[in-house]
């Protein structure tokens, strides 16, 4: 197969949309088929065997994160001479309008992936008003596409309930041989707990950009004196957090990937994430593979993986007090603590990477089957 990626955001941005799109980018190659990836640009000029073609973008205003590469750049003589049988927009906003355009050129079938629930932010941000007309927006957007994946079932259903049709799971993948409990160690224990290994250590992972609501880790702190906590990531809200912090055992890392962000996670005696706009979270699967119990949100896509009782704790998405009171039940109880560890640990254990894109491979395949026939058929009736 020969597939042409459009998306909103890559390298040098480190986040779960890039991610997932770098191993999709090297299992395609694994697996022997074509890729040709459009994006804003300052990446890389290849990755894996997949050119990249950088585009002019500017920050889009409601998230300077998201880079928008404006729509009417003409780049159809390139994408012709790739002759892709398919295109997949990710996250689709400006560029993945151009790409969903340029596919009905060229008559090859349009897959659109969602990954972000901007509409959801617009609200944290206190945003309202632009909540309804975005969701019109991706709506007339998404329904261009032959086929829309969401990476979580909490995701496909509130797709659905605001009109986008023809949606299916695309989960993500997690390699439990890299993030796995026998990562420990005594040097990063020391290094993230800021030299007291002996004391309870709490760790977030993620963009540290005010939707994840990083903010809310700090009455955790105020009610729980005898633990430590350690931020690992980057983003626009790092100042302000370190402030926040700043008289607090707060260790801030930055960015961590392979198997230093392996060694974090398996430092850590429990993962707390607060975000409550999660499409999936990422983060979330990495530290149920390290062996951490998981404290987050009753909200969102993390509901496909955290059980209730099972796989770790959830928290009221609006209530920091049901917040700490979670960790605090963690805290009190080590050997249930262990226990919903072991268990996350288990159920995300078959969830490989190769098998959730060999998946889409199929999914792909499909469509460009379907589209073959249907054109044989109309030559045929002709």
């Amino acid at each position: 197969m020969r597939i042409a990626f459009f998306t909103e955001t890559f390298l040098p941005k480190i986040d779960g949309i890039v991610n997932t799109l770098c191993y999709l980018l090297q299992h395609l190659a694994a697996r022997g088929h074509a890729s040709l990836l459009f994006a804003p640009e300052g990446g890389p000029a290849k990755y894996a065997q997949t050119p990249v073609i950088g585009l002019g973008a500017i920050p889009f205003p409601l998230y300077p994160e998201l880079k928008l590469a404006p729509p009417h750049i003409d780049f159809s003589r390139r994408l012709a001479a790739f002759q892709p049988d398919l295109i997949h927009v990710l996250n689709p906003c400006s560029l993945g309008l151009t790409g969903l355009y340029q596919a009905r050129a060229l008559q090859v079938p349009v897959v659109a992936s969602y990954h972000t629930d901007i509409p959801g932010f617009a609200v944290r941000w206190g945003l309202g008003l632009f909540r309804e007309p975005l969701w019109a927006y991706l709506r007339w957007l998404h329904n261009q596409a032959d086929l829309n994946l969401c990476p979580s079932r909490a995701t496909q259903l509130e797709l659905e309930a605001q009109g986008i049709q023809r949606t299916r799971i695309w989960s993500r993948g997690i390699d439990t041989s890299r993030f796995n409990p026998a990562q420990h160690s005594q040097t990063w224990r020391l290094r993230l707990s800021g030299g007291q290994p002996d004391a309870p250590l709490l760790l977030y992972v993620g963009r540290l950009s005010p939707e994840k609501r990083v903010d809310w880790l700090r009455p955790v702190l105020a009610a729980l004196p005898q633990v430590r906590l350690a931020i690992v990531g980057d983003g626009p809200a790092r100042p302000e957090l370190e402030r926040l912090f700043a008289e607090t055992p707060t260790v801030f890392t930055g960015y961590l990937q392979g198997d230093e962000l392996a060694r974090a996670y398996a430092a850590a005696d429990m993962f707390v994430f607060p975000a409550a706009n999660e499409t999936l979270g990422n983060v979330v699967l990495e530290a149920m593979a390290s062996g951490l119990p998981v404290v987050t949100a009753r909200a969102g896509g993390v509901l496909d993986h955290v059980v209730a009782g099972e796989t770790g704790l959830l928290f009221e998405p609006e209530s920091q007090e049901s917040l700490i009171a979670a960790v605090s039940r963690l805290l009190a109880d080590e050997k249930y603590a262990r226990q919903l560890g072991s268990s996350g640990r288990a159920r995300v254990q078959p969830q490989s990477w190769a098998a959730v894109l060999d998946g889409l491979l199929a999914d792909y395949a499909a469509l460009i089957e379907s589209r073959r026939s249907a054109y044989q058929s109309i030559k045929m009736a002709a």
